[in-house]
């Protein structure tokens, strides 16, 4: 029984570790597209900064209007236990590549599927084939 239960728990921090290392890969890819887009990288070195650090909601872009000039911070806590900071230009390169990325894997799957196309389905009955054939 008890050796059940260790197998249970070891299972579920399994889980839970590879989740967390499946964000922490997130955050960084996110973190590199927001470098290559013009954000910099500002460090929680002192204690001032920490508690300032410590009231921002983790991995979400706030924006700051100063003048006329709009700033976006980013805070990581888990990663690099930062912050970024960039511009409104910055910020518009971000989204860019975000966007472009997102098209990029939907091109990449809709490719992996002209692949599938050339399966043999036959085996599967006609209606896979053909839907109409089935209703």
């Amino acid at each position: 029984m008890m050796t059940s239960v260790l197998r249970v728990l070891s299972a579920v921090g399994l889980v839970v570790a590879l989740g967390a290392c499946d964000h922490r890969a997130n955050v960084a890819n996110k973190e590199d597209m927001m470098v290559a887009s013009g954000f910099r990288f500002v460090p929680v070195n002192t204690p001032e900064r920490l508690a300032l650090f410590q009231q921002l909601p983790p991995h979400k872009f706030l924006k700051q209007i100063k003048g006329d000039k709009i700033i976006y911070i980013y805070p990581d806590p888990t990663v690099c236990g930062c912050l970024y900071v960039g511009n409104a230009q910055a910020y518009t390169n971000y989204r860019k590549a975000v966007f472009d990325k997102r098209l990029a894997d939907e091109q990449a799957m809709a490719a992996q599927d002209l692949d599938n196309a050339s399966w043999n389905w036959y085996p599967w009955g006609p209606y896979v084939v053909d839907p109409v054939f089935y209703y």
